[in-house]
Parts: structure tokens; C-alpha cells; sequence
């Protein structure tokens, strides 16, 4: 077997369901958990039908490339949503579906990393995916962590980076929209990043599954792509991007998304998809289309978490020590107390299960940036989460 399954840690809700075993929360208080980050809106019924209707459709395999028009609605959407140079983002070249953003960022590292190369290494923000460090473990290289902290808006600090790190970095993970924090990475960050790439040479891995989720209908996030054709960089080089339907468009089952950018990358990624043996079946590739050709269940769905972030931060402020992210459905508010203790009686007493944060980070020489934080997933309906807010403001008087 492969040795470095050896180093893979729990995944966080492994250790969670540790965390609550045995505890007898009150049976009167209907449970609420706010700890995993699926999507609970409605999806989108027209995407339903698209997929009931072609259903019959699953008796031919795919390719692994997947139909031109999907491709082609999704480079028209990312050109439009992303501002790209028309003609920019070819549709043959410079996409390829993928089923879902967790399946492609492992994979992408199994085929990115070059294990020839002394010392490969992988950076990450910390906390973190946890996908990213067991992609870059069983791609045979070394992940090192960047911890994100509150004096630097929760976003990775490169410049603490020495020379002989970057040398040997081969990719670099990043998530933006953060998770947990929801922080954003800004224009002038990612063109630092992008400035660096180019001299160590260095692929840029850009998750950014939360980039339709933001409150500010005019302040999109920036998406990494974005950045290279502002810069000119209409060939992309050595940047890759990653995006789903799961929480654009509540549609985590569909397992849709895709990766696009710089077409090198995508050539290699396609003949390694071709022996991966992961093609996206006809009728989720035609619902798919549908998806992305629609905006407006999507500025319904960014209206449903507006109003339960601001009622759920009206609740919570003078309660907890809690912010209202840039983007994405999570809230990383510090705990009173220890966070896995916090968590553990919330759980006990409230019945509501939250995340503690440092399950979703690494222990570094400085600390573990989530120590004395929670991360808490507004996924379930508005009624829900304000009833959540209350009893966590109720448990947090206790303090």
C-alpha cells in the first residue's frame, strides 16, 4: 500500500462524532448542526427536471473531456463573471468538467506534483480543506502550512516565506473565498502570488467553490483569472482555477464542476482524468448547462444567506467575538473558552453541533490558528439558524 495513507489524518467529523460520543444532549431542544457546509436551500427545480428528463441518456458512457456545449456554457459564464478577454477562455483548450471541486483538487496534485524534483513541496493556508494536505501526501510531497490570522485578515502571509521554501514549492492551494473565514483575497494579493509563481515557478491551485456566495451585489470576489487577464496573462500560465455547483447553486449531490486556466495544465489533467476513469454521466453534464446559463436562482440564494447572517450577527454580537465574513455561509467567531470544549458542551447543553476550529488546522511552531474558534456552517433554514443563535447566546451568558 502507499506508505503516506499512514499520514492521513481523521478527517474533521471523525473526530467530531469522538468529540460528542457518549453526551446525552437535552431531547426537548431539536437538534441543529452547523458543523458541516452542505447547502440546505432548495435547488434549482428547472436543473431537476433537466437531469429527470435526460435520464435515459446514462446508457452511453461519457468522455472525459465532456460535451462542447458544457464547456462552452461554462467558459461564456466564467468569461462574463470573471471579466475575461473574449476568446480567452477556449472552450477545447482551457476548461474541463470535472465532478465536483473535492474529486479535482486531490487528483489535480496526483498528476501536478513531480516527484523527481528533491523535496516537493505543497503550501496551503492553515486552516484549511483538508483535501489539500492529503492530495499533497499521497502525491509524494511535503505540505507546509500558512497560518492564517486575524492581524492579517485570516489570508496567508507569503512574504514570511524564505527563499529555499519557495525553491522547492511545486503548488501552491489556495481558497478564496477562505474557508472558514470567508476572507478574500484581493486583487494586489493575488497579484503578489501570481509575481512569485513566475519566479520560483509554481503552480497556483485556486478553490474558489465559495465565489458566488457574497453579500455585496456590485463587490463580486476576485477570481484568479481575473487577476491574469488584468495583468495580460490571457494564456494563464501556471494557474488553475477550481468551481462547482455545489454551493453556487445548492446542487452538492450533482457532484458538477469544473477547473479552467492555463491550457498546459488542463492537456496533462485531461490525459490523467482519461486513466482516472471519472467522466461526468450525459444528464449531469446537460443539467449542469442549465445551471450556468441561469443567474437568478443565484442572486436568490446569495438574498437567503444575507438575511441569515444579519440575523444571526444581530443576535450573536455582543455575545460572541464574531465578524461578518467577506463571503462564503461560515461564521469563525472566537470561543470564551477552549474550543473543543466549547463545542463539546454547546453540543451537551444546546444541542447544536459546531466545529472547533482547530479540527480544520495544523499544529505549527507558532500554535494552532483554530484554537478558541469555531467555525458554524449557515446552511440550515433562516428559522433555524436565528433559534441556533439564541440558544448559543443563552449558553455564552454562562461565561
Amino acid at each position: 500500500m502507499n506508505s503516506e495513507l499512514q499520514n492521513l489524518q481523521p478527517y474533521p467529523f471523525q473526530r467530531l462524532a469522538q468529540l460528542k460520543k457518549g453526551l446525552a444532549p437535552p431531547l426537548n431542544l431539536k437538534h441543529i448542526p452547523l458543523s458541516i457546509g452542505e447547502p440546505k436551500h432548495a435547488p434549482p427545480q428547472f436543473v431537476l427536471n433537466v437531469l429527470t428528463n435526460h435520464i435515459g441518456r446514462s446508457a452511453h458512457y461519457p468522455t472525459t473531456q465532456g460535451i462542447v456545449a458544457l464547456r462552452e456554457a461554462i467558459a461564456k459564464w466564467a468569461i462574463k463573471r470573471f471579466k475575461l478577454a473574449p476568446g480567452s477562455l477556449d472552450a477545447n483548450a482551457n476548461v474541463l468538467p470535472v465532478n465536483g471541486t473535492r474529486e479535482a483538487l486531490f487528483s489535480f496534485a496526483q498528476c501536478a506534483i513531480d516527484r523527481n524534483k528533491p523535496s516537493p513541496k505543497v503550501m496551503m493556508p492553515n486552516p484549511f480543506y483538508q483535501i489539500y494536505e492529503g492530495a499533497a501526501l499521497l502525491a509524494g510531497a511535503q505540505p507546509v502550512f500558512l497560518n492564517c490570522l486575524e492581524q492579517n485578515h485570516f489570508l496567508p502571509n507569503y512574504e514570511d516565506i524564505d527563499p529555499a521554501t519557495w525553491k522547492s514549492c511545486q503548488m501552491v492551494y489556495i481558497c478564496n473565498p477562505g474557508n472558514p473565514s470567508g476572507a478574500v483575497m484581493n486583487t494586489s494579493a493575488l497579484k503578489t502570488l501570481i509575481k512569485l509563481a513566475d519566479k520560483y515557478q509554481f503552480i497556483i491551485a485556486s478553490d474558489e467553490c465559495y465565489s458566488e456566495l457574497y453579500f455585496s451585489e456590485s463587490k463580486p470576489p476576485p477570481g484568479l483569472l481575473q487577476v491574469c487577464s488584468e495583468l495580460g496573462r490571457d494564456d494563464y500560465h501556471n494557474c488553475i482555477v477550481f468551481h462547482s455547483l455545489s454551493k453556487r447553486s445548492n446542487l452538492p449531490g450533482l457532484r458538477s464542476g469544473f477547473v479552467a486556466g492555463d491550457r498546459r495544465l488542463i492537456k496533462s489533467f485531461l490525459q490523467y482524468r482519461t486513466y482516472h476513469g471519472c467522466a461526468m454521466p450525459i444528464p449531469t453534464q446537460l443539467a449542469s448547462i442549465a445551471a450556468w446559463q441561469d443567474e437568478k436562482h443565484v442572486v436568490e440564494n446569495r438574498n437567503h444567506y444575507r438575511k441569515k447572517f444579519n440575523a444571526v450577527l444581530d443576535i450573536l454580537s455582543d455575545t460572541l467575538e464574531v465578524t461578518m465574513p467577506d463571503a462564503s455561509f461560515y461564521l469563525w467567531p472566537k470561543t470564551p473558552i477552549g474550543e473543543v470544549e466549547f463545542c463539546q458542551r454547546l453540543f451537551a447543553n444546546q444541542n447544536i453541533t459546531a466545529l472547533p476550529g482547530s479540527f480544520l488546522a495544523r499544529d505549527t511552531a507558532t500554535g494552532n490558528p483554530g484554537e478558541k474558534r469555531m467555525r458554524l456552517a449557515l446552511v440550515a433554514p433562516i428559522k433555524e439558524c436565528v433559534e441556533a443563535a439564541h440558544r448559543i447566546r443563552e449558553f455564552c451568558v454562562k461565561f
